[in-house]
């Protein structure tokens, strides 16, 4: 029996956080699984984990914050973004300066 198949009502996807995220959610953690059936299930699921999250991912109209990529599988997604089980999932910071 696989991990999945023991009890879990719902497979979930693998998050990549940022490190920048870290930074600002000290007990976040770098890769986790959470159930989602799109993105913006998965970032309301992180923000149930870490309060204020979501609000540093998503704006107001809303959307995917601009200095924000998330990929699935990786292929740049938008909230609208379906999740399979099993999914890989990265939640990036966008790199400035120069």
């Amino acid at each position: 029996m696989t991990q999945h198949s023991i009890g879990a009502a719902q497979p979930g996807v693998t998050v990549f956080l940022a490190p920048a995220l870290l930074r600002l959610f000290p007990e976040a953690e770098r890769q986790i699984e959470i159930p989602a059936t799109n993105v913006n299930d998965l970032m309301s699921a992180l923000d149930s984990r870490w309060p204020g999250m979501r609000d540093r991912l998503v704006d107001s109209t809303p959307a995917i914050r601009r200095h924000i990529n998330v990929f699935v599988e990786g292929e740049r997604a938008t909230l609208q973004t379906p999740l399979r089980p099993g999914a890989k999932v990265w939640v990036l910071t966008s790199v400035s300066g120069g």
